[in-house]
């Protein structure tokens, strides 16, 4: 055997010079794993089930890891395994035979457009149509880059517009704001005192319910059916500064898709009467519909203005199922209330990734309100993550007086 091969290969016969201190720092790092793995909570390496209190008006993640400590991700990674893992268990919506008779509509991806304005390269459109006269063919390629370029052209001038005005989603508490929402929140009480009573709705809001409006809170359907109330009479007092809507509650979507054979127009049929509503869907711009996918809060609207069926997930998922069941009930509707057949084939399904998106494991609920309120004024939804603690409180204040900003 060739000795100086031995001494790289035959570590036992021969040791390298530097074995003695890789022996050390092996040793070291073996001992700082070991106290590292005894120190950390086993929450940590193991998934806990989904808490049976998870379903309950007073949910909070802050409660849930009172035992250990918050996560630095607020949660977030727990919350998508229960949202995944709530996928196994039975479907929101049922696929029915009628729906292979829906008309299909073309889908698509929606972008950032500020962020794809900003990365793209913009070639003159001229460009293509040269490419195109002297090649004497006619190559879809090059068609498709050149419908491409106009629309980078078209979020370019986008961009130039003057900047919209935010500051009224944006309006600062007061002191004594600041006070009666903490009073509220953390003051003593009855859990059962009713707090607010929305008279036209007959919503009522005791103290334990407005509580889901704390950090790490799950919000629930009594307050988040208040505040959609309150969207729909910031309409009516306010029409010039909003677009005509209509807000479907949290109840609507589990009524439609969760019949005995999946999708039952008739449980919802009475629900938008003329006498009810004083107007037809068919005359809104927009339609909002929350669904609550099991332990998650998503959004879907009827977009009639723009033609297009959109989906708004704050952790970047998508229900295709939800858009098929919201397109056949949208036929359904005008032709039982407004006795006309509406031709939707050329419509497209928009799964939404331009929106902000949660970075915890908690605020679904909120995302999915200020999605409704930024959008039913035809706002940009300029927010994020860190905007939800106010957002909550905002929400807190606008709730106690009955009256959306």
């Amino acid at each position: 055997m060739n000795t100086d091969a031995g001494r790289h290969f035959n570590f036992r016969k021969r040791p390298c010079p530097a074995d003695g201190l890789f022996h050390r720092r092996l040793h070291d790092w073996q001992r700082k794993r070991s106290f590292l793995l005894d120190a950390v909570p086993s929450c940590f390496f193991q998934l806990p089930p989904i808490p049976p209190e998870a379903g309950s008006a007073a949910f909070d993640m802050g409660n849930f890891f009172s035992s250990g400590c918050m996560p630095r991700d607020g949660g977030l990674g727990l919350y998508r395994d229960w949202v995944d893992a709530s996928q196994d268990a039975p479907d929101l919506t049922v696929a029915t035979r009628d729906d292979a008779r829906l008309p299909n509509g073309v889908h698509r991806r929606i972008l950032d457009s500020r962020k794809a304005a900003l990365q793209a390269t913009v070639a003159p459109p001229l460009f293509y149509k040269d490419a195109l006269e002297k090649a004497g063919s006619h190559d879809k390629r090059l068609e498709e880059l050149e419908v491409e370029t106009r629309l980078q052209y078209q979020i370019l001038d986008e961009l130039r517009k003057p900047k919209e005005d935010l500051s009224q989603f944006f309006i600062p508490l007061t002191a004594e704001d600041e006070k009666r929402v903490h009073d509220c929140l953390y003051g003593s009480g009855s859990s059962s005192n009713v707090l607010v009573l929305h008279e036209s709705s007959n919503i009522e809001v005791s103290r334990e319910k407005i509580r889901c409006l704390r950090p790490h809170g799950w919000l629930n359907d009594e307050v988040i059916n208040l505040y959609l109330e309150l969207l729909k009479e910031r309409e009516m007092r306010e029409p010039k500064r909003s677009l005509k809507c209509h807000f479907f509650n949290t109840f609507f979507y589990k009524k439609l898709a969760c019949g005995k054979t999946g999708y039952d127009y008739r449980s919802v049929k009475r629900w938008t009467t003329s006498k009810k509503l004083g107007y037809e869907l068919i005359e809104c711009d927009k339609i909002f519909v929350p669904v609550h996918q099991n332990v998650h809060w998503c959004l879907a609207i009827i977009n009639m203005k723009a033609k297009t069926l959109q989906y708004f997930d704050s952790l970047g998922g998508n229900d295709p199922r939800v858009l098929r069941m919201l397109a056949k009930y949208i036929v359904e509707e005008v032709k039982d209330k407004s006795n006309k057949e509406m031709d939707i084939s050329s419509w497209t399904d928009e799964v939404v990734d331009y929106n902000p998106l949660q970075q915890n494991g908690y605020d679904c609920g909120m995302f999915m309100l200020k999605y409704i309120d930024f959008l039913s004024r035809g706002a940009s939804l300029s927010f994020g993550q860190e905007h939800m603690e106010y957002f909550r409180k905002r929400t807190v204040k606008e709730i106690l007086r009955l009256q959306a900003d």
